[in-house]
């Protein structure tokens, strides 16, 4: 191999593909030049491994530090486009081609899953190449009100806590406020922040912006529309986002086409903009599986007080630990512990492990083993349980974390899991799931430690590739 200063420029079709075990079986070269191009094309050849559906894909230095991280609707395809000579040249991504020493991924179920999880992981994680999504803002929302007499539509990445109908999260800012401009056209609703009430004089000679003017809105700060008017408007939007555009779309494009029969090309072209904006709303995440913790408030306290009378509790438990067990690409198994005290995450209690025993992928052999591992520890060491222990998981994750304590004849502190699909909540001593109403205080918080467990592992996890455990 030839001593290279630059980064190396891989040919369009390697002449020899080996496997990453091949490539890792040779002895890296010592001179620092050659050691960089014999990284990079490990690296080329691990991503040739790579599956061919949506997920993260994390890009590391020579010290193993997360440099780049994106998202792909193939892995395959978009990380290898990486490691052809077009990238080393590109102005965007020549520096980060020659910092390149190793991949790996994270595989998710839906593209949208991968949006996603990249914003969470760049925020954590602050990658130097990853110039967006280190702020840290969250997803874009659309917020209808529901208390009002005339309820606003807004754009919102704060949502309130109550009072409102959420949609989203979307994923993309830019769609969702032109996607909002078109639905104000068709639905003709307000945006502004007035409190406006039915038969209140003072609106009688207000005079309303230009969006009255161009027929965008029905201004009834001016009362120029009836309150059930309005909302038979509003509930005809809501229709349209609970599912049934397709009426609305099938509209625009009959009104596109006889615009563009009519010679009135910007009108079609506008309409074409409008319907291509409506159809990108599809690009958004499930509100109940991709909600943020700040998206639902949650009351520590009433959560608390729920788990005490739901259980019986001798007294409001103080303490909440949650686990949660993830892995890299199919291995590298880590496990995440958080703990919540009085409600709120406390991050010097927050832990992570790799597993010592449990070889390839077995979620309940995992949790035994951190469970074992965390509370020997406690125990030997005279500290106190935590009132409560939340697992990831269901009824195996919770007899696999149960068998644990047996085995260490430690009597456990109020065991729990939560599983994700139901939000089905599997207790000790119960033999049937215990299953509360979504809006309960006491779900919520214990899918907020639940979630937060499986934020804290999925966006480090891929760093575990070192001997030691995690402190």
């Amino acid at each position: 191999m030839s001593k290279q200063k630059d980064a190396p420029q891989p040919d369009q079709e390697p002449q020899h593909s080996e496997s990453p075990a091949e490539a890792a079986s040779k002895e890296p070269p010592k001179d620092p030049a050659e050691l960089q191009a014999w990284n990079f094309q490990r690296a080329a050849e691990k991503v040739r491994q790579f599956p061919q559906t949506s997920g993260v894909y994390l890009m590391k230095d020579d010290v193993g530090r997360v440099i780049y991280i994106g998202k792909a609707k193939s892995l395959r395809s978009r990380a290898s486009s990486y490691f052809l000579k077009a990238a080393a040249e590109e102005k965007r991504t020549a520096e980060l081609v020659k910092e390149i020493h190793d991949i790996d991924y994270v595989e998710t179920e839906s593209e949208v899953d991968a949006l996603l999880m990249e914003a969470r992981l760049i925020k954590d994680t602050q990658p130097k190449f990853n110039t967006d999504l280190k702020d840290d803002k969250s997803f874009p929302y659309l917020e209808i009100t529901t208390r009002e007499d005339f309820p606003r539509v807004e754009f919102t990445r704060q949502p309130k806590a109550r009072g409102t109908k959420l949609y989203g999260p979307f994923t993309s800012a830019g769609s969702l406020r032109g996607a909002i401009q078109v639905l104000q056209r068709i639905f003709k609703f307000r945006t502004c922040s007035l409190d406006i009430e039915e038969n209140d004089p003072k609106w009688e000679w207000f005079r309303p912006c230009l969006l009255a003017s161009i027929h965008q809105c029905t201004a009834p700060c001016n009362q120029r529309i009836s309150k059930e008017d309005y909302k038979k408007d509003i509930r005809r939007l809501r229709t349209f986002l609970d599912g049934g555009r397709a009426t609305v779309l099938k509209e625009l494009q009959k009104e596109m086409q006889q615009a563009a029969e009519d010679l009135q090309y910007e009108k079609a072209a506008r309409l074409r903009d409008e319907i291509k904006m409506l159809e990108q709303l599809d690009n958004r995440g499930d509100l109940e599986s991709h909600a943020q913790p700040e998206v639902f408030y949650i009351d520590p306290r009433k959560g608390l007080q729920g788990l005490k009378k739901i259980f019986h509790l001798p007294e409001v438990p103080r303490v909440v630990e949650g686990v949660d067990i993830a892995h890299l690409g199919g291995g590298e198994t880590v496990a995440s512990l958080v703990q919540f005290i009085d409600g709120i995450p406390f991050k010097p209690g927050y832990r992570r492990y790799k597993m010592k025993t449990v070889e390839g992928v077995n979620d309940f052999a995992s949790m035994h083993e951190v469970i074992s591992r965390r509370f020997r520890r406690l125990s030997d060491e005279g500290e106190k349980f935590p009132d409560v222990l939340l697992i990831d998981g269901g009824k195996g994750q919770l007899n696999a974390g149960l068998s644990a304590f047996r085995e260490l004849e430690i009597e456990p502190p109020l065991v729990l899991s939560l599983a994700k699909r139901e939000e089905e909540i599997f207790a000790m001593d119960h033999d049937e799931p215990i299953v509360l109403s979504r809006h309960a205080f006491a779900l919520r918080l214990l899918q907020y430690v639940r979630d937060e467990a499986h934020r804290f592992a999925q966006h480090y996890h891929h760093l575990l590739r070192k001997k030691s455990t995690f402190r």
